[in-house]
């Protein structure tokens, strides 16, 4: 493969592109999720290799949770009591959803719940904690 030099007489008119402005999410006292990968989530730079739930004035680095088939609707306990508007749950590398029961009393407590992977959830989570949501992510590792 070879590149196309332009000269200096060439031109391009960059104008005809559509262009995109992008900021650096800035956490300012709340937790960012500033890295992923398999096996582990950064937050605010800080490395977890275990699952964790992360809302923007909270952290549960210990979330007692190995994998997405072992979840009981008791994992989601302290979720209640914080109240988010949305739980985002990170479910590892494969996307999956929540049985009904296992999300009832949240649906109940008129708390949403999202499931995506895992990736996806760290950068949903980042994008509506930007927008200043409620939002939380219960993320597998």
């Amino acid at each position: 493969m070879q590149l196309k030099r332009h000269s200096s007489k060439d031109s391009i008119d960059y104008s005809i592109y559509p262009l995109m402005k992008l900021h650096l999410t800035q956490a300012a006292g709340s937790h960012l999720i500033t890295g992923y990968g398999d096996g582990w989530v950064e937050v605010n730079h800080h490395r977890h290799e275990h699952s964790l739930i992360v809302l923007p004035a909270h952290i549960n680095p210990g979330w007692a949770v190995e994998s997405f088939d072992h979840l009981q609707a008791d994992h989601f306990q302290e979720l209640l009591t914080l109240k988010p508007e949305l739980i985002l749950l990170g479910t590892g590398n494969k996307h999956r959803f929540l049985h009904p029961s296992i999300s009832r009393d949240l649906i109940t407590a008129g708390i949403s719940v999202e499931c995506m992977t895992t990736e996806a959830a760290c950068r949903t989570y980042n994008i509506l904690m930007a927008e200043s949501r409620q939002v939380a992510a219960a993320l597998i590792v």
